[in-house]
């Protein structure tokens, strides 16, 4: 669990008591701040669980980059580095084949005799 979602539950709870004690006492501009407090608390709970979940995706690619296939990979460059590195350029020159706009054609010019 990350502080931010601690902090920002804090932050939510105080902000309710503070709402509602503004409520009781009449105080419309105690009440406000409540709001705004609860609103600030809530926001940051969400900032600390995007930050959690972040966490565990990029946790969870790392154990998948890490598992049986990334060794045969790399066995393979190992035993040929030659014929990897011209795999790895034919792919990047394709990538950029596909990527990089089409040249533009001068327009045709008609000629009058």
């Amino acid at each position: 669990m990350d502080k931010d979602r601690i902090e920002g539950a804090t932050q939510n709870v105080a902000g309710k008591v503070e709402g509602a004690a503004g409520n009781v006492a009449g105080d419309m501009q105690m009440e406000a701040a409540g709001t705004v407090r609860q609103a600030a608390g809530k926001v940051q709970n969400l900032y600390g669980q995007a930050k959690d979940a972040t966490r565990e995706a990029t946790g969870a690619a790392i154990d998948y980059a890490r598992g049986p296939g990334s060794d045969a990979v790399a066995k393979l460059v190992h035993n040929n580095p030659v014929g990897s590195l011209l795999v790895a350029a034919g792919v990047g020159f394709a990538l950029a084949m596909m990527i990089r706009p089409q040249p533009r054609r001068p327009q045709r010019r008609w000629r009058y005799y």
